[in-house]
């Protein structure tokens, strides 16, 4: 008997647990909104606004250097600081990929990273997580280097 109303309790739980896939419209939705993240957040770098920057990162982000990782939005500011110094980008990025999971919750967003005569030189691959509030901030970033012809190096 016991058992029985413990899982007529557990059913409604459990059930509040399960998220549902969401329709193809509100993905297609998502996804246009991430990609307009991504480019808002690329923007920072062509205006060199590194506290902008750092609205689209998570608390607990992590970036990778390399095969170091930079972890919490405090150090990723400090490591990143360098390349917002001065009156010229270094390098810029755009979205040629973004996928959202059926959840709705988490997206990736994947493109060329431009050096600063527009040649590509890096693909970058960044998650987003949505927050309570639909904005969408940065949870894990990693590039990596491009040789040229299709080539993508770790």
């Amino acid at each position: 008997m016991m058992d029985r109303l413990l899982a007529l309790f557990s059913l409604p739980a459990m059930l509040l647990l399960v998220r549902p896939a969401l329709a193809m419209d509100d993905i297609a939705e998502l996804t246009q909104r991430v990609a307009d993240t991504e480019r808002a957040f690329a923007a920072t770098m062509a205006d060199r606004d590194l506290a902008a920057f750092a609205e689209f990162l998570d608390e607990d982000t992590i970036f990778f250097a390399g095969e170091q990782s930079i972890q919490g939005k405090a150090a990723v500011i400090d490591a990143w600081r360098r390349f917002y110094d001065g009156d010229e980008a270094p390098f810029s990025w755009a979205p040629s990929t973004v996928v959202v999971r059926p959840g709705g919750q988490l997206a990736l967003s994947s493109g060329p990273v431009l050096n600063a005569a527009g040649q590509q030189i890096a693909v970058f691959q960044s998650i987003w997580q949505r927050q309570p509030d639909g904005d969408w901030k940065i949870i894990f970033d990693k590039g990596a280097s491009y040789c040229g012809g299709g080539q993508v190096n770790e």
